[in-house]
Order: C-alpha cells, then structure tokens, then sequence
C-alpha cells in the first residue's frame, strides 16, 4: 500500500519499544540472572515485587521463581480486566515501601501485565490510577519492571499502553506513556502451553486485529508496518496449522504478540477496539473475546480482513457469543455508543477526522445489534 496516498500519510513520532528480551524455550529459568542486571544506584533497594496471575496460585510455576523473603507477591485477580480503583488498591500498601523496590515482574496475561505496567507508574508518580488515562500524562519514569506472557496475543508486554476500565466514569482507556513500556522481558513459549484452546484463539487475535487496524488507519509509518505484516504472516503460519498450540506454533505466535504490540506503539488501533470497550465497559467482556466479537460483523470496513476472520473460526472450529446486543433497551445502545466513541485517536485513525459524522448513535446501535 502506498504510504504517500491520500487516504494514508506518514504518523510521525517518537517510537518506543522493549529494550531487552530474552526469547526461547526454557527461557523462564533466568529471571533470576535478569533481576541481577537490574540498573541499581541505591543498594538499599533489595526488594522485588511480583504481580502474578491468580491462575497460577499454587502452581508448580510458582517455585521456581527466585522469591526472596523480602520480596513482595500479589496475586492479581484476572476475572474482571484491570479497574482503576482495583490498581490504587494494590499501590497503597506498596508505596510505603516504594522507596526499597528494586523491581517489578509481572508474570500473566495481558490483564496481569498492564497492572503491572500501572503500578510501577503509579509508585513514582502521585495520584490515582485514573489521573493517568490519557496520552503522555505519566511524567516520572516508573520502577524497573520485567514482563513474562503466559499468553500470546494481546501485546501488553511490548506496547506502551496499559489499559484500565474507570467504573465511575465509564471509560476504559490506557495509562499511555514511554514509561509505560517493559524494561525486559523473558518470552518463553513453554508457559503458553497449557492455555485454554478457546482462550488461546481469542487472545491470539488481538494480535490479527491490531495489525489490521494498524495497516487501514489514516496514522502510519514503514516501521509500523513492517511489525504488522510480519506479525499477519505469523498468524497465517499458525491458523493454517491444524495442531495450533503445538511448540513451533506456540513459539511463532509469541512473536506475532510481540511484534503486534511494537506495530502499535507506532501506529494507532482503530474502530474494533473502540467498540470491543464498549462491550467491556457496559457487559463486562474480556477484551480479547470482545474484540473477536466485533470482528465477526466488520464486513462494512474490513471487509478482506472481516472474511479472512471468518476462515479462521471455521478452520479452528472456534464458537464465538451471538447476540450479545440484540433487543437491548435504548439506555444500554446509549452506554454502548458512549464508551466506543469516547476513543478520539483510535476513531480518528480508522474514518478520519468527521468520525462523528459516520458514528452517529443509530449508525453505532445498528452495528452492536449486529453482534
């Protein structure tokens, strides 16, 4: 596609990515050498803190984290996606020690890893997890913090966002900053192995739908497509496979997340993910199946993309959630619409400027009824 067309034109900014990653099979056994290389001026500074999926409470996994008694683990609840209020409860008790943590490892999903990403903001900067929704409104860079997927898709652990759901407000939007960005990560496909196959499909196409968004929106530039095109031919090897969690397929989508997450930190989402918080904002549904269910009936904007979607599903045999707007009382079309539109730079990227004009609430509640 030609960047100079008129329909497409350079987004130009400063990019940040993940400075340090360690990929590989088995890679998760040095952590403990990773926490040695830690940046440390103040030798007082011997403690780490580790934010942990509840998932893995219990697990074999646990025991071999190099867990020192000074350390600190929160065990992060993932049932719901991260809230804001959910964040300043887990940074209270933590900033009477902020000034002793040498680290923070977030080890989980992309749920785990955004909390993550928020606390280590939250415990070098003052206020409350909602003062931060936004774009460039951290200013002190946070805690040194490593990241370690335990699913592949979402891009959390390479993207400079960290998303929050605000209940008060309505609005889920992400602390999106530089310093929202992993210090290192330990990408070790082994720890994919054992996910849910459903759940598996679903996070994986947050990566297939970044990069679709990503390379149709109005704010690109060659180094956020390259991310994007190599990632969609990553998804193709692995969703062309009939075994999809096999090693070679776990090891190639872990990439794909990766890169995913690296296309947007240099480019912008566009109308499915303003849509998908609508669904999580007002029915509570996980991100990554929200997203799949937007997807299905995107035929009017991604129409190649929206049938190569549907490809997917049936050479997995995956089942989605229908009907999960049909009939609704027009308060709840009114939440919808609110929450979706409320994305300006996502909207923007995706239809342009007078994104209004083409989202109208009608225009908005025809496309939920639709899922």
């Amino acid at each position: 596609m030609n960047l100079k067309s008129k329909n497409h034109h350079l987004g130009c900014s400063n990019s940040y990515n993940v400075p340090r990653y360690l990929f590989g099979f088995g890679s998760f056994a040095q952590l403990d050498e990773m926490l040695k290389l830690v940046p440390n001026e103040n030798s007082k500074k011997m403690r780490v803190v580790y934010c942990i999926d509840h998932f893995f409470k219990g697990h074999e996994r646990i025991k071999q984290l190099p867990i020192e008694p000074a350390d600190i683990v929160l065990f992060i609840d993932t049932t719901d996606e991260p809230k804001t209020d959910q964040i300043d409860s887990l940074v209270k008790p933590l900033r009477e020690f902020s000034s002793e943590i040498k680290a923070i490892v977030g080890m989980g999903g992309g749920a785990t890893l955004d909390t993550t990403k928020a606390i280590s903001n939250l415990l070098t900067n003052p206020g409350n997890a909602s003062d931060y929704q936004g774009w460039d409104l951290v200013k002190n860079p946070g805690i040194y913090k490593i990241g370690i997927p335990t699913l592949s898709g979402t891009g959390s652990e390479s993207s400079k966002t960290c998303v929050m759901t605000n209940k008060n407000t309505g609005v889920k939007l992400g602390m999106n900053s530089p310093y929202s960005v992993f210090d290192q990560l330990i990408l070790d496909p082994d720890l994919t192995k054992t996910v849910p196959r459903e759940q598996y499909f679903y996070t994986a196409m947050d990566t297939y739908v970044h990069c679709v968004e990503s390379l149709a929106g109005r704010h690109r530039n060659a180094i956020g497509d390259a991310f994007s095109h190599q990632a969609l031919l990553l998804c193709q090897s692995v969703f062309s496979q009939k075994d999809i969690q096999g090693d070679q397929a776990r090891a190639d989508l872990m990439v794909a997340s990766y890169l995913g997450g690296c296309a947007i930190a240099n480019s912008f989402v566009g109308l499915v993910h303003p849509l998908s918080a609508g669904l999580s904002v007002v029915f509570g549904m996980h991100h990554c199946v929200a997203n799949c269910v937007v997807m299905n009936v995107m035929q009017e904007f991604y129409p190649r993309e929206t049938d190569q979607f549907h490809r997917y599903l049936d050479q997995q045999n995956i089942s989605l959630p229908t009907g999960v707007a049909r009939g609704l009382e027009p308060s709840l079309f009114e939440a919808l619409y609110q929450s979706s539109i409320v994305h300006e730079k996502p909207l923007k990227n995706a239809l342009g400027e007078d994104f209004k004009k083409i989202l109208t609430l009608e225009k908005v509640s025809r496309i939920y009824e639709l899922m």
